[in-house]
Protein backbone atom coordinates (compact mmCIF):
# COMPACT_ATOMS: atom_id res chain seq x y z
CA UNK A 1 0.00 0.00 0.00
CA UNK A 2 1.08 3.54 -0.70
CA UNK A 3 0.21 6.85 0.88
CA UNK A 4 0.10 9.70 -1.61
CA UNK A 5 0.45 13.31 -0.46
CA UNK A 6 -0.46 15.44 -3.45
CA UNK A 7 0.15 19.18 -3.12
CA UNK A 8 -1.49 21.25 -5.84
CA UNK A 9 -2.88 24.66 -6.71
CA UNK A 10 -6.31 25.20 -5.07
CA UNK A 11 -8.02 25.75 -8.43
CA UNK A 12 -7.04 22.20 -9.53
CA UNK A 13 -8.75 20.47 -6.57
CA UNK A 14 -11.92 19.47 -8.42
CA UNK A 15 -9.84 17.93 -11.22
CA UNK A 16 -7.85 15.94 -8.67
CA UNK A 17 -10.99 14.77 -6.85
CA UNK A 18 -12.33 13.49 -10.17
CA UNK A 19 -9.07 11.62 -10.86
CA UNK A 20 -9.22 9.98 -7.43
CA UNK A 21 -12.87 9.03 -7.89
CA UNK A 22 -12.20 7.52 -11.33
CA UNK A 23 -9.25 5.59 -9.89
CA UNK A 24 -11.42 4.09 -7.13
CA UNK A 25 -9.52 5.71 -4.24
CA UNK A 26 -11.73 4.91 -1.24
CA UNK A 27 -10.99 7.96 0.86
CA UNK A 28 -9.11 11.19 0.96
CA UNK A 29 -8.19 13.97 3.34
CA UNK A 30 -7.91 17.56 2.15
CA UNK A 31 -5.93 20.25 3.98
CA UNK A 32 -5.44 23.90 3.04
CA UNK A 33 -1.73 24.68 3.38
CA UNK A 34 0.63 27.50 2.49
CA UNK A 35 4.16 27.28 1.20
CA UNK A 36 6.56 27.84 -1.63
CA UNK A 37 9.01 25.92 -3.76
CA UNK A 38 11.52 27.06 -6.34
CA UNK A 39 9.46 30.12 -7.28
CA UNK A 40 9.93 31.61 -3.76
CA UNK A 41 6.62 33.45 -4.08
CA UNK A 42 6.07 36.60 -6.09
CA UNK A 43 6.30 40.39 -5.85
CA UNK A 44 3.07 42.37 -5.75
CA UNK A 45 2.71 46.15 -6.04
CA UNK A 46 0.11 47.42 -3.57
CA UNK A 47 -0.60 51.17 -3.46
CA UNK A 48 2.82 51.88 -4.91
CA UNK A 49 4.66 49.68 -2.40
CA UNK A 50 6.40 46.46 -3.30
CA UNK A 51 5.11 43.50 -1.29
CA UNK A 52 6.95 40.18 -1.33
CA UNK A 53 4.51 37.30 -1.02
CA UNK A 54 6.40 34.08 -0.39
CA UNK A 55 3.72 31.86 1.14
CA UNK A 56 1.33 30.76 -1.56
CA UNK A 57 -1.99 28.98 -0.93
CA UNK A 58 -1.88 25.26 -1.79
CA UNK A 59 -4.07 22.25 -1.14
CA UNK A 60 -2.70 18.97 0.24
CA UNK A 61 -4.69 15.85 -0.61
CA UNK A 62 -3.78 12.61 1.16
CA UNK A 63 -4.97 9.12 0.27
CA UNK A 64 -3.87 5.54 0.90
CA UNK A 65 -4.29 3.11 -1.99
CA UNK A 66 -2.80 -0.11 -3.33
CA UNK A 67 0.51 0.15 -5.20
CA UNK A 68 -1.21 -0.51 -8.55
CA UNK A 69 -3.80 2.23 -8.03
CA UNK A 70 -1.07 4.64 -6.83
CA UNK A 71 0.74 4.36 -10.17
CA UNK A 72 -2.48 5.01 -12.09
CA UNK A 73 -3.22 8.10 -9.97
CA UNK A 74 0.32 9.44 -10.38
CA UNK A 75 0.19 9.07 -14.17
CA UNK A 76 -3.22 10.78 -14.39
CA UNK A 77 -2.10 13.65 -12.14
CA UNK A 78 1.04 14.20 -14.22
CA UNK A 79 -1.05 14.24 -17.38
CA UNK A 80 -4.09 16.26 -16.28
CA UNK A 81 -2.97 18.58 -13.44
CA UNK A 82 0.30 19.71 -15.02
CA UNK A 83 0.27 23.27 -16.45
CA UNK A 84 4.01 23.40 -17.07
CA UNK A 85 4.45 26.40 -14.75
CA UNK A 86 6.19 26.78 -11.41
CA UNK A 87 3.88 25.97 -8.52
CA UNK A 88 2.06 23.01 -10.09
CA UNK A 89 2.87 21.01 -6.97
CA UNK A 90 4.45 17.75 -5.90
CA UNK A 91 3.50 14.18 -5.09
CA UNK A 92 5.10 12.54 -2.07
CA UNK A 93 4.87 8.75 -1.97
CA UNK A 94 5.19 6.77 1.26
CA UNK A 95 5.14 3.05 1.92
CA UNK A 96 2.33 2.06 4.30
CA UNK A 97 3.07 -0.96 6.47
CA UNK A 98 -0.45 -1.67 7.65
CA UNK A 99 -3.92 -0.13 8.01
CA UNK A 100 -6.51 -0.95 10.68
CA UNK A 101 -10.16 0.04 10.42
CA UNK A 102 -11.12 0.98 13.97
CA UNK A 103 -14.82 0.15 13.64
CA UNK A 104 -14.37 -3.48 12.48
CA UNK A 105 -10.74 -4.32 13.24
CA UNK A 106 -10.10 -5.15 9.56
CA UNK A 107 -6.47 -4.88 8.48
CA UNK A 108 -4.55 -4.33 5.26
CA UNK A 109 -6.41 -4.04 1.95
CA UNK A 110 -9.70 -4.95 3.61
CA UNK A 111 -9.39 -1.83 5.79
CA UNK A 112 -9.10 0.48 2.79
Amino acid sequence: MKKLEIIIRPERLEDLKQILEESKANGLMITNVMGYGKQKGYVNIYRGTECHVNLLPKVKVETVVTAEVAEVIIEKVLKEINTGNYGDGKIFIYEVEDVVRIRTGERGRDAL
